[in-house]
């Protein structure tokens, strides 16, 4: 990111350090934005899909020794019939997960542990992830237990099915929150999708429709599973097997696995570069993530814009207009606010344009807590009042706010699935976190806010990105205003490009975009008596960023 004479282009570094740093600290945190990730191999398209959304970092406040001691004490359950695949993006070993399934009197426990480990930016990020289902001789589900540990604490979900009914306990920080949910059918987990085909399932040509309860987003979402022929497919180091051919298609991305007919899977190819191949116990635990994956993750995330102009300074665009192609936009957010769209054309204004219109009925559809907001929690309430003590207006607030959340959290690379309530306990993240806990503080105030998420510009190329939207009130009028605490802006720059808002489960749908979507900026105008600049061919140089530092990934796609 180049540097701003805007004090609100300033990230929390600077306000950190003497203010001959701010310029090249601003440059820096821009150079951090990058792409977001599901579990195995779905939570780690959601984990990836968090590395790339997710935005700006956290550091591994616990040892690589303690979280490979929890592991190693968790996989102490394995026997010698458990499963074990490798985990690959684009050649290289990143993860392994370990699975089996024990009988019990009245069906079966299925249980799955597994290790992510992901290197952005130099910081390399151990990520646990542990899931156990109970499910009937049918493998219908009937209750869960799902845990992500990213080296700061795990967030556990819990989950008790009866009927169509799904109770939900979210612990996050040592405390819990529980939720009840209607689901239009019986639930299931993609932990025992290959179980329920070997169930009966496995038939050439047949198409199955069901309702996967995703635990790394917490929502629900169709699940279409089509069964192709019987091929001979081959593991790591095996003689070719015979299992069918299945094409999953859910959340926007298609599938491909191999299971046998006792409902093993054999080799599972998804789509962002990722292989899952069943090894041995042994080749599965091997793990080193090099630096081309390093590099291949960072190239994932830069889309590159062309056209004849280039933005140089973000913080001076005042109307851009670009083409998106590539990719399906049908089930994005890109109409409203600042933003208009026609076809694959978007054009964007600076938010500092905005003003107060009708007042919207649903902004107080955002005001109550939810899984992971946790505004009615008292040490965020606390917090919050503490943040807005001297201003008077809603404005004033979400301003004071913004500035606020950039000072306290140190920014740092982060793989996890952000809670406000462990973001400010540990006070450190990348932009899933600052979203996260500016929203729930917000809320807690009383103003209504929400996620957004999408792309914003960084010295030459767009990265994926999240920031949140926070509602003025004014009476018989209001206005939804991007805000970005993350990189300290009041309101975010007209280079925010919103795809989607809500939590990850509406994230998701930036998923099939990353890799396929290209961006032509056909027109900008930047404020008065700015040079007119030259579009950049290639994305930032990271320089000293790139050096490996004992800390671990982000969720975010920004560099800073």
């Amino acid at each position: 990111m180049t540097s701003r004479a805007n004090s609100s282009r300033r990230p929390a570094w600077s306000t950190l350090s003497l203010h001959g740093r701010a310029a090249d600290t601003t440059a820096k945190m821009r150079q951090l934005v990058r792409p977001l990730p599901r579990s195995f191999t779905r939570p780690v398209s959601a984990l990836i899909l968090v590395v790339w959304a997710g935005v700006m970092g956290l550091l591994i406040n616990r040892s690589y020794r303690h979280a490979s001691a929890t592991l190693a004490t968790d996989l102490a359950r394995y026997t010698s019939t458990a499963v074990w695949h490798g985990v690959y993006y684009r050649g290289e070993k990143i993860g392994f997960p370990v699975g089996q399934n024990v009988t019990t009197e009245d069906g079966f426990e299925l249980a799955e542990d597994g290790r992510l480990q992901m290197s952005l930016l130099g910081a390399t990020s151990p990520v646990t992830i542990r899931t156990t289902a109970q499910v009937d001789e049918a493998f219908q589900l009937r209750s869960f237990e799902f845990s992500l540990d990213p080296g700061t604490g795990p967030i556990r979900i819990r989950g008790q099915v009866n009927g169509t009914r799904l109770s939900l306990a979210v612990t996050t920080g040592g405390k819990t929150r529980t939720e009840e949910r209607e689901l239009p059918e019986p639930p299931a987990l993609s932990l025992n999708i290959s179980r329920r085909l070997a169930n009966g399932g496995l038939v050439t040509g047949a198409r199955h429709r069901w309702t996967i309860f995703d635990a790394a987003t917490l929502h629900n979402a169709p699940i279409v599973v089509d069964v192709g022929k019987r091929e001979l497919v081959r593991g790591a180091g095996t003689a070719p097997i015979p299992a069918f051919r299945v094409e999953t298609e859910f959340a926007g991305l298609r599938t491909t696995s191999w299971v046998t007919d006792t409902g093993e899977v054999v080799r599972e190819e998804s789509p962002l570069g990722l292989l899952t191949i069943r090894e041995s116990a042994e080749s599965a635990r091997a793990m080193a993530v090099s630096s081309q994956v390093q590099a291949d993750l960072l190239a994932a995330a830069a889309i590159v814009p062309v056209g004849r102009e280039r933005i140089d300074e973000p913080r001076d665009v005042l109307r851009m207009r670009m083409r998106l192609e590539g990719a399906d936009l049908s089930q994005l957010d890109l109409d409203g606010g600042n933003q208009t769209v026609a076809g694959n054309v978007v054009e964007l204004r600076d938010p500092r344009s905005l003003r107060a219109v009708a007042a919207d009925p649903e902004a107080r559809r955002y005001l109550p807590p939810e899984p992971l907001i946790d505004s009615d929690d008292p040490e965020i309430r606390a917090e919050a009042a503490k943040a807005v003590r001297t201003a008077a207006t809603p404005r004033e607030r979400a301003e004071a706010l913004t500035r606020y959340v950039n000072g306290l959290l140190e920014k740092k690379p982060t793989v996890s699935i952000p809670s406000a309530r462990e973001v400010l306990r540990t006070k450190v993240g990348d932009c899933n976190e600052h979203t996260a806990l500016y929203v729930a503080m917000a809320r807690a105030l009383g103003i209504p806010a929400r996620i957004s998420v999408g792309l914003v510009f960084v010295r030459g190329a767009f990265y994926y990105h999240a920031w949140p939207e926070v509602y003025l009130d004014e009476g018989s009028r209001g206005l939804w205003l991007p805000v970005d605490p993350t990189l300290n802006e009041f309101p975010a720059d007209a280079t925010h490009v919103r795809l989607a808002r809500g939590g990850l489960d509406r994230q998701t749908a930036i998923l099939p975009l990353v890799g396929r979507l290209r961006i032509t900026v056909l027109d900008l105008e930047a404020a008065p008596g700015t040079a007119r600049p030259i579009l950049a061919d290639a994305p930032a140089d990271l320089g000293q960023l790139a050096i490996p530092q004992p800390q671990r990934s982000s969720n975010c796609a920004c560099p800073r």
